[in-house]
């Protein structure tokens, strides 16, 4: 089901367009509050980076040394780093593996932040080279050691280094059998860096569930909710879906049922087959809402569905 069929999805759950006024509480500063206190989360739309304070304190750390390995040279090398990048993702288009490798490492070698992103993916995805988490480690490594404080930088390196940062986050929590042992205090840092510093939905996805799980720090529903919401906002369907619980349930947060449900609705609608803790999140929630919070949850995706309107 995509997103333009969600307005007919819901209506099988008895949503009435309009049939109720409201107006959810959007009370939401990050603040901490007593343990017995109730937390309000904000509506979505709303703007919380206008009142949320920097959060990107977080250093990229230390590597832990990978053997490098090195890649033959070749005859014809194209005659700049830039074209051996061109040359190089065609040739592994076409499927000639060894060149591609050898013009790909030798424009990683002369700094090219696409190159070294490039190669990274390859062994961590198993693109026409066997998976090996230890080489994307080294690459996204070098990458984001060589720009990672590179504020100038453009936009699709931005986005490079966002996808690293977000990568190295998880072999620091799960760790790299016989390369890098987990940690998942530096993961937690990993993520911090690209959900501030980049802004990136996936490490802020990454880093709302760490505080939700306490996982590598101490467990915060108030800072998870926070970091959810903006990637909730940003289109990222894992935060939706967890955030849409948490507010469905009223666990450590103040319950806004109708909201929560309407997340869910989103996150299944963007929810991968394999992705069944999604869907059984979603059919609980539908099955213990009343009218009243079905009716909340349709007026949210009608504001959604507007504001994506071209």
């Amino acid at each position: 089901m995509r997103i333009s069929d969600i307005v007919g999805s819901v209506g099988l759950l008895g949503l009435v367009i309009g049939v109720i006024g409201f107006s959810p509480a959007i009370s939401f500063d990050g603040a901490r509050v007593p343990d017995d206190a109730a937390v309000s989360v904000p509506a979505p739309g709303s703007d919380l980076n206008a009142t949320i304070k920097p959060l990107g304190n977080a250093t990229p750390l230390a590597a832990v040394p990978v053997p490098q390995f090195s890649v033959p040279a070749r005859p014809g090398m194209p005659p700049s780093p830039h074209e051996a990048l061109r040359s190089g993702t065609q040739a592994l288009r076409q499927g000639k593996t060894d060149q591609a490798l050898v013009e790909l490492e030798y424009a990683a070698e002369q700094g090219v932040p696409a190159a070294l992103w490039k190669l990274g993916r390859m062994y961590a995805d198993g693109d026409s080279v066997p998976v090996s988490k230890a080489r994307a480690y080294e690459y996204f490594r070098r990458l984001t050691t060589t720009y990672a404080d590179d504020s100038s930088a453009a936009t699709n390196t931005r986005y490079f280094l966002a996808n690293a940062f977000v990568a190295l986050g998880q072999y620091y929590l799960d760790g790299i059998p016989g390369t890098l042992r987990a940690d998942p205090a530096r993961a937690r840092d990993t993520f911090e860096y690209a959900a501030s510093y980049f802004a990136d939905p996936e490490a802020q996805y990454h880093l709302g569930r760490l505080y939700l799980l306490g996982k590598g720090l101490s467990k915060d529903p108030i800072q998870a909710a926070r970091w959810l919401r903006l990637s909730a906002n940003k289109g990222d369907h894992r935060a939706q879906a967890l955030l849409g619980e948490m507010l469905f349930r009223g666990e450590d947060v103040s319950r806004q049922a109708g909201q929560g449900l309407f997340w869910l609705i989103i996150a299944k609608d963007g929810a991968a087959p394999d992705e069944a803790w999604i869907n059984d999140m979603y059919r609980n929630a539908v099955a213990q809402a009343t009218d009243k919070e079905r009716a909340v949850a349709h007026k949210f995706l009608e504001d959604w569905l507007k504001r994506r309107q071209p």
